[in-house]
């Protein structure tokens, strides 16, 4: 990440970051570096004065099982009020299990959770080539998990642009620079009254 989003942990109070754990769609992949939608989001929190510092742990392709063997030690190091997670396209992709899918996203949002975080969880869908009933099934686990475990939720990342090839990169797989801002209202849209209730803010 550049700008503010890059902000070091080191002297950071706890509970003024916001750890976002996501994969390539969060990673900037393909995209010259600090136009993505985490570091819009960072530039929104700054504009309004909003005394919170993101860090952006996404990595490109990354899966849920890798979500939940790194996700303990970001927490240690960055001490987050708030975790947002935007994994689990690269499982459906790879046409791994539901269930495990499932699970792991629900392990990330216990972990965030008991570590004193709340949690933002990011929905994605997939396209129903890859067989209706398991797209259908892996659009509704996010909010199954958002509901079980009392976890805010953003029903679907790419909301408003999924369909429209400009906004894509020529893989036709990843948002391009146009799509950002749009992703980013999408995720601060449920993000705004988790950051209003009780988030001091900046004289």
């Amino acid at each position: 990440m550049g700008g503010p989003a890059r902000a070091a942990a080191q002297g950071a109070e706890p509970g003024r970051a916001i750890l976002v754990v996501g994969d390539s769609l969060s990673a900037e992949y393909g995209l010259q570096r600090g136009s993505g939608w985490v570091e819009l989001l960072s530039r929104r929190l700054q504009a309004q004065g909003l005394d919170y510092q993101i860090h952006n742990s996404s990595i490109s392709g990354d899966t849920t099982s890798g979500g939940v063997a790194r996700l303990p030690a970001a927490l240690e190091r960055y001490k987050p009020g708030i975790v947002i997670l935007e994994l689990g396209s690269n499982d459906a992709l790879r046409g791994l299990s539901l269930q495990m899918t499932r699970d792991n996203l629900a392990r990330m949002v216990e972990m965030s959770q008991q570590a004193g975080a709340r949690v933002l969880l990011i929905g994605m869908q997939i396209p129903p080539n890859y067989g209706r009933k398991y797209a259908e099934q892996f659009q509704a686990l996010f909010a199954e998990v958002a509901e079980k475990h009392g976890s805010g939720l953003a029903p679907f990342l790419l909301e408003g642009i999924a369909t429209d090839k400009a906004m894509f990169q020529s893989d036709g797989i990843h948002p391009n620079e146009s799509a950002q801002a749009r992703i980013e209202e999408n995720v601060w849209r449920h993000l705004e009254p988790m950051l209003k209730a009780g988030q001091p803010r900046r004289p």
